[in-house]
């Protein structure tokens, strides 16, 4: 194995939710590829924190603005195809954000869909076990905060 393998990118990710009508929401947008639901994410900004950087990209993939939380959910770990097939461990540092208002204009509204989901039906449409275990960790901990 190269030591080229063994290096980890990091980004981070937003979990935008709300309250509606009482329930926990959690909002999903697709890959722009592969349509699998996620959340949205990237890689860190020059000049931005974690969080503020998390922030940025939920504005610009899902049209989002809100609230970020200056903790992190936890992180996750997947692997990022790149266009040239190269395959890249990427780590994840998941920050909430309650979002406040959703822009009918953004960046990459014709690149993505979004959904607004319950916590089950978030669950049951995220392939990624890590961000699953994650949001899975949040709702819990927004349960008990009630």
């Amino acid at each position: 194995m190269s030591t080229a393998s063994l290096v980890v990118n990091d980004q981070v990710a937003a979990l935008p939710w709300r309250r509606h009508g009482g329930i926990l929401e959690i909002l999903l947008i697709t890959t722009r590829t592969t349509k699998r639901w996620i959340v949205p994410k990237g890689w860190l900004e020059t000049g931005l924190s974690q969080s503020e950087s998390a922030a940025r990209e939920a504005l610009e993939e899902a049209g989002v603005i809100g609230e970020i939380g200056a903790r992190p959910v936890g992180k996750f770990h997947y692997t990022k195809r790149r266009r040239t097939g190269e395959m890249l461990p990427v780590q994840v540092t998941l920050f909430p954000l309650e979002v406040m208002r959703q822009r009918r204009a953004y960046p990459e509204k014709h690149l993505r869909e979004t959904r607004w989901c319950r916590v089950e039906e978030a669950l049951a449409h995220i392939s990624e076990p890590g961000l699953k275990r994650l949001v899975l960790k949040f709702a819990k901990e927004i349960a008990a905060a009630a």
